[in-house]
Order: structure tokens, then sequence, then C-alpha cells
């Protein structure tokens, strides 16, 4: 019986979809300060430097990822939306965004992660779009695209 259990479990294991497979890299690995690097220029570009990231989801599986972050000021000061250079350009309105968020969706080009896909302070889940599914699905969050791995 116990045996008939056992292989069981295992078949199981192994009929799990491979849409949980994603990691987060854990804080201080090089993986995860990769994929910051590859994000903080798109964020100061908008917002101003320096900027470090508060890290609400991180996904990474093979290839392939997915950041949800909010941009800081060194040592945990907010961003005054007014004052970045984004503002002061007209490509940002403070009142119509979601302060400082940022999501990313990246690649693995060679040994170097590229932000592919970005929007800082979207209002909205654009990495919903089914466009997305063919390449991020493993690591979107949500129910967006057939085997996606469910929300924290």
């Amino acid at each position: 019986m116990r045996k008939r259990i056992l292989a069981l479990a295992a078949a199981l294991a192994l009929a799990a979809p491979a849409a949980f497979a994603w990691t987060e890299p854990p804080r201080g690995s090089a993986l995860r300060a990769d994929l910051m690097d590859a994000a903080r220029p798109l964020a100061e570009r908008v917002l101003g430097a320096p900027i470090e990231f508060v890290v609400h989801d991180l996904r990474v599986e093979g290839d392939v990822a997915f950041a949800a972050l909010v941009a800081q000021r060194p040592g945990g000061a907010p961003i005054d939306m007014l004052a970045t250079p984004g503002y002061r350009r007209g490509e940002i309105d403070p009142q119509f965004m979601d302060g400082s968020t940022l999501q990313v969706l990246y690649r693995r080009s060679g040994r170097q992660w590229v932000a592919v896909e970005h929007a800082i302070g979207a209002t909205d889940a654009w990495y919903a779009d089914p466009v997305f599914c063919p390449i991020w699905a493993p690591v979107l969050p949500g129910d967006f695209c057939p085997g996606s791995p469910p929300m924290k």
C-alpha cells in the first residue's frame, strides 16, 4: 500500500504543470543584481538617479523573467514625482499613474539580461496582453495565459 501511495505521489509530481517552475533569485545573488541593473537605467531616465528598488515580485524561469518593483531613493526616501526628469519632459503625469511602480519583462541575451518591455506607474496589468504569453507565460503572475502561475 505504501509503495502504491509513493508511486501515485511521484506520478502526480511529474504531472504538475511546468508553469510553477519559476524561482525568485535570493537577495544578494548575482542573478537578482543583474535583473535590477537591467531595469535601473529605464527607471533613472524617467525618475532620475540614484534609484534603488523594493522588490514585490521577481520571477525567473529559464531565459525569461518578470519583475514588479517600486523605485525609491537610496535609504528608502520616496521619489518626488514632480521633480523627476520624466515630469519635466512631459512624459509622465503623477495624477494619472501609480507612483514609482515598475513592471519589467526580461529576456536573457547570452550572459546578459535585457529589459524588453517595461512600464513605470502603470495603473493596469499591461503585461496581461496575450501577445506576451508565448514568451513570458511561465513567469507572468495571474491567470492571463493558459498555464500561468498564480499570483502570490
